[in-house]
């Protein structure tokens, strides 16, 4: 995976809130983002995956986490997208 592959998760995120304009879909992305906190407690999400994903530096972890940790968030961002 490169560099690109977490900024376009990154980007996706942006226009998935961007389209979430309601309340309803603003409450169900930050429950999306609660669950994925609760899953990682070690690691510093924040309160916006955008800003997350903008601070993930590609090599900062080990591969095999690192691929666990983009999946899981980009897994985030797909349920954010689909509204599921």
């Amino acid at each position: 995976m490169g560099v690109g592959v977490a900024f376009g998760v990154g980007a996706r995120l942006r226009d998935a809130l961007r389209r979430g304009s309601t309340r309803g879909d603003a409450e169900f992305a930050g429950r999306v983002c609660s669950e994925l906190s609760a899953d990682m407690p070690d690691e510093d999400l924040g309160e916006c995956l955008d800003d997350a994903m903008d601070m993930y530096r590609m090599g900062s972890k080990p591969r095999c986490e690192e691929v666990e940790y983009l999946g899981m968030v980009r897994e985030a961002i797909d349920r954010i997208e689909e509204g599921e």
